[in-house]
């Protein structure tokens, strides 16, 4: 049976943490739970550890001394899952706007050969509940301006809930990923995908986060903006 890992990136999550830990962890396929910790001054470290106690095997935290970036997070726990043993490593967000439930499903993609599955919000129309429509539009043409740039058909290159088979996270350089913001899901896509790994979309709906606050900026567009440009232009090759 594959060993299964759910990266949960958190900063102020404390309205959320022991909910999205207790959802996770009480779901089919015995699916661990990392958290990476940025400092968060609300106390969310300091709960996760408290449930540790509880579910001391299949509950582990990283704490960080600060706001350190999205991506920086993930690569952590990239690292962290391929010292140990991970066969399966899933990126979700601790607000619930990824649905837990659709986690076999992702995993259901990979089975069935895909290498790397995305969450997608936009490979079957717009599956956004409770979004802005501006923060819509956003993400939507970011997603368009991806696919006209780098010439690949990746409806939601911006998603963050995604399943990694661990093949894939041994392949790429991790040390040598550049995008630290959201322009990092990208970057991760793209390059697993140069790389000759099969990539599959999964439509999920997205669901805004009813508690906590959102980290959202324009500004994480910008890195991505100039970044994508950058990348249609590197030069990529497996991991050694």
């Amino acid at each position: 049976m594959d060993k299964k890992l759910v990266i949960i990136p958190t900063y102020n999550e404390i309205e959320n943490a022991e909910k999205i830990i207790r959802v996770v962890l009480g779901k089919e396929g015995a699916y661990d739970i990392l958290i990476i910790d940025d400092g968060s001054p609300d106390g969310t470290a300091a709960k996760v550890e408290e449930l540790q106690k509880e579910f001391p095997e299949r509950l582990f935290l990283i704490k960080r001394s600060g706001k350190l970036g999205l991506g920086t997070a993930y690569l952590t726990g990239f690292k962290w899952a391929l010292d140990h043993g991970y066969d399966i490593i899933n990126e979700m967000d601790a607000d619930f706007s990824h649905d837990p439930d659709d986690l076999p499903r992702l995993y259901a993609a990979i089975k069935e050969g895909a290498d790397l599955a995305v969450g997608s919000r936009y490979c079957d129309g717009v599956s956004v509940v409770n979004w802005p429509m501006a923060r819509i539009l956003m993400s939507y043409f970011a997603s368009v301006y991806v696919r006209t740039v780098l010439g690949v058909k990746i409806y939601d290159s911006t998603a963050g809930f995604v399943c990694y088979s661990r093949k894939v996270l041994e392949a790429i350089d991790l040390d040598a990923v550049r995008m630290k913001g959201y322009g990092f899901q990208i970057e991760m896509k793209y390059t697993a995908k140069r790389l000759g790994f099969k990539l599959a979309e999964v439509p999920v709906i997205f669901v805004n986060r009813k508690e906590g606050t959102s980290k959202m900026s324009g500004g994480i567009f910008g890195e991505a903006f100039w970044g994508v440009i950058k990348l249609r232009f590197r030069k990529f090759q497996k991991s050694k």
